[in-house]
């Protein structure tokens, strides 16, 4: 017989070796084979929960798929109505999709969910801005300046709209509230920058400079801006 004759001959004489065992077993032994078969073949994934699938939108923001970001929030918050975070997160990347709407839609639920939570109005306000609201903006950061006066991101995000605006006083009180001499200049001057006032924003990097002589972001600007007479 040659080596593939005598190959297949031990493989059917191996089966019948386990037939034959099979058959040997008592039968409560294989009833209890049988029903952990079936128990295992009979096992489905875990259902998916609120959790799940806030983290699968977390997943899918960074991988660049707000969409899929939004559709994902939107099945935890049918699972979950109060979990707040999935109610932030689709809020933020409406904002950060523009569909101001949808935005300022979510941030006010947020807001309400959350116990008119400060920084629910913060980021209402911000979106409102973006949206070219700036009426409704203020009113949003004041009620959150109401909840806690010293919430800096309503301070602070107030401030810049009003510096914005070109309410400089107004916005120096706000900012001064929560940030140091220097940083009110130095936030004061990014504003100016962004609007194109390179004078203005000098003049305020160098007096952030005089009050905090080690802030090292203030120097860095002037020296962009062709500064050669940095404090």
């Amino acid at each position: 017989m040659g080596k593939l004759s005598l190959f297949i001959v031990l493989i059917l004489v191996a089966a019948g070796c386990q037939q034959d065992a099979v058959r040997g077993m008592g039968g409560d032994q294989a009833d209890r084979m049988n029903a952990g078969r079936s128990s295992f073949d009979e096992a489905k994934d875990p259902p998916f929960n609120a959790n799940t699938h806030f983290a699968a939108g977390q997943l899918a923001e960074s991988q660049s798929n707000p969409e899929k970001a939004i559709a994902q929030y939107a099945k935890a918050l049918q699972l979950d109505p109060r979990l707040s975070a999935a109610l932030y997160r689709q809020a933020i990347v409406y904002t950060q999709l523009r569909r101001f709407d949808e935005a300022i839609d979510a941030w006010t639920r947020y807001i309400q969910l959350t116990d008119q939570s400060p920084a629910g109005y913060s980021n209402l306000g911000f979106c409102l801005e973006l949206a070219g609201r700036p009426q409704q903006a203020e009113e949003a950061y004041r009620k959150g300046i109401a909840r806690d006066a010293h919430h800096q991101a309503c301070r602070v995000n107030y401030g810049l709209m009003l510096a914005r605006l070109g309410r400089v006083n107004e916005a120096i009180t706000q900012l001064q509230t929560v940030l140091s001499e220097a940083e009110v200049h130095y936030n004061l001057a990014s504003v100016f920058e962004q609007q194109g006032r390179k004078e203005s924003a000098k003049v305020e990097y160098r007096k952030a400079l005089a009050s905090d002589p080690n802030l090292f972001d203030a120097h860095q600007r002037l020296a962009q801006l062709g500064d050669g007479d940095q404090q």
